[in-house]
């Protein structure tokens, strides 16, 4: 595969695939940044791939009060799924488990203006046992259901979108400790940089890259053998250069396939400065998975 260089990294002129998911964004507040940030946390556990996980989640960003309806501090995350109807079951399980559960939180829709709604409260003022209000809240309607500490807030609704997800990009590098770094500097600058998306995978990396099904097995998915390094000397087809010790991949969502390429761009840009990288790759299946491509020379 030809390459680019960009100083002494090279880039594969190569391309990210993608896929539509349904995606909903929801801002939790809480009384201070702690319990928003647990809430959030706990909400989008296990959801880094829809391959083995029950969705697709993760946390974007903090949000000042001055900036959420209840002038409380507030952090967004998203929640993806394959259909309306499964990212409602999601939403409905992850909000009523995790957040309705962390005390101080309330939760409001941050995907405002879609055509479809998801009536998420609707399905959670059950949990108040007949004692439950709906309310005009923050110009917002809202359920405010009786629990120990006091009253859980909920939107009614929640907008509802086609998002995109699989944005990737692989990063090369001689060992363990470039590799880790340049992979926690691309997660950094995504984060700092780009609004809309998400990274779904522990602290935004993956390690285990996959592959669409397997050479031996009767599963979904299995380890992406052509970047693995330990296996460079072992399959004839190895897509891993010389040198090259260490792969992470990094995997973004995002509300839109213009927000998916600003986060690679930023992320691959952090990487490639690190010392130690050698080479930027990225995943896709020859254009047979999802009908988005990003190409890696665009990024540059």
């Amino acid at each position: 595969m030809s390459t680019l260089k960009c100083g002494d990294v090279e880039i594969e002129d190569t391309f990210a695939e993608m896929f539509e998911m349904w995606v909903s964004r929801v801002l939790i507040t809480a009384e201070n940044e702690k319990w928003a940030v647990r809430a959030a946390e706990s909400a989008v556990g296990f959801a880094s791939s829809i391959i083995g996980s029950p969705a697709e989640a993760g946390i974007e960003r903090l949000v000042p009060p001055e900036e959420t309806p209840d002038g409380r501090v507030g952090i967004l995350i998203h929640v993806y799924h394959r259909t309306r109807s499964d990212l409602k079951r999601q939403m409905i399980a992850r909000i009523g488990q995790c957040v309705m559960t962390c005390p101080t939180t309330a939760v409001f829709d941050a995907l405002e203006g879609t055509a479809r709604k998801l009536k998420v409260g609707r399905s959670l003022r059950y949990f108040g046992d007949g004692f439950q209000k709906l309310d005009e809240l923050y110009g917002r309607k809202m359920w405010r259901i009786p629990v120990m500490e006091g009253e859980f807030l909920v939107e009614n609704s929640f907008g509802v979108k086609k998002g995109v997800a699989g944005g990737n990009f692989f990063i090369m590098a001689r060992d363990l400790k470039s590799c880790l770094a340049a992979a926690e500097a691309a997660v950094e600058a995504i984060k700092r940089n780009v609004k809309g998306v998400i990274m779904p995978f522990p602290g935004g990396i993956c390690r285990s890259g996959s592959k669409v099904g397997s050479l031996k097995y009767k599963i979904p998915a299995s380890t992406n053998h052509l970047y693995c390094p330990k296996l460079r000397g072992v399959v004839a087809d190895s897509r891993v250069p010389e040198g090259v010790n260490t792969i992470y991949e990094i995997v973004i969502n995002g509300l839109s396939l213009e927000e998916v390429k600003a986060a690679m761009a930023e992320g691959v840009r952090a990487a490639i400065k690190v010392p130690g990288v050698i080479r930027i790759s990225a995943g896709n299946y020859g254009g047979k998975l999802g009908p988005f491509k990003i190409y890696l020379r665009d990024l540059l």
